[in-house]
């Protein structure tokens, strides 16, 4: 583990917390713990926090799906599907990662989440109103594997900021689900994703495990505590992070663009 002083240490247990309740809830906790680790780590590569996100955000992704699964109507099957296209999507994403332009690609994601913030103000009944929403078929579960699962994957192996927010609408516009199903069954999805990565960092050995260790144990409980606060509290309280995380994502690419 890197020398770091017990100040940093102790912010970066807080933001992995915060990060683990953020992601349980509406995905997007990258957005505080990446930031937490390159400002922690300042002198290392920023690959190392790269891999060390990966390490314990997939025991706090992990913590939240099983959370959820024991109490949300998710149908892990399908999750494991949507997950495996997923994992595929971002192994090709990374491939043509180098060849895409940040400047030009920032605002146009930008663009697409404004929509998507006005698209979920303005109808307040996505995600949460489940009683004309039927059976969920084959050819949504279809869609959902090659668009969600290829199309999110692709997009996080090219770029990667907001991936778990996308893919909770996505899988709420797909197939139909409730805010917090979809939540439930994007924590299967990025179970998938993150080991992928995961073994590819490991394989680099950029990965720091003794602080990831730490660290994961924040991660696992407030992803915990994120699941059963989005189980108890519903799709409301739901929609009203996903709002949240959507416009703290426009700000932060906003930041990178133009900061």
């Amino acid at each position: 583990m890197p020398d770091i002083s017990l100040t940093t240490l102790v912010l970066l247990c807080v933001a992995a917390l915060v990060a683990g309740w953020i992601d349980a809830v509406v995905g997007g906790g990258g957005l505080v713990m990446l930031p937490a680790l390159l400002l922690g780590l300042p002198h290392l590569h920023h690959t190392y926090a790269l891999g060390t996100n990966k390490a314990l955000a997939i025991v706090g992704t992990s913590g939240a799906a099983v959370t959820f699964v024991r109490k949300a109507p998710v149908k892990v099957g399908t999750a494991v599907k949507v997950g495996l296209a997923a994992l595929a999507g971002s192994t090709a994403g990374a491939f043509f990662a180098a060849g895409i332009n940040e400047a030009v690609l920032r605002p146009l994601i930008m663009v697409v989440l404004v929509g998507v913030a006005a698209f979920v103000m303005f109808k307040p009944s996505f995600g949460t109103d489940t009683e004309k929403r039927g059976e969920v078929n084959r050819a949504r579960v279809v869609t959902a594997i090659l668009l969600v699962g290829g199309g999110v994957g692709f997009y996080d192996g090219m770029f990667g900021p907001g991936t778990g927010t996308f893919l909770v609408l996505g899988l709420t516009a797909v197939l139909h689900l409730d805010l917090v199903t979809a939540s439930a069954t994007a924590k299967i999805v990025n179970v998938c994703t993150n080991g992928g990565a995961l073994a590819m960092f490991a394989y680099q050995g950029t990965v720091l495990w003794q602080l990831a260790a730490i660290l994961a144990a924040f991660n696992l409980a407030g992803g915990m505590i994120g699941a059963r606060m989005a189980l108890s509290k519903g799709a409301e309280f739901v929609r009203g992070v996903l709002l949240c995380v959507v416009f703290s994502l426009v700000a932060k690419l906003a930041f990178d663009q133009w900061g």
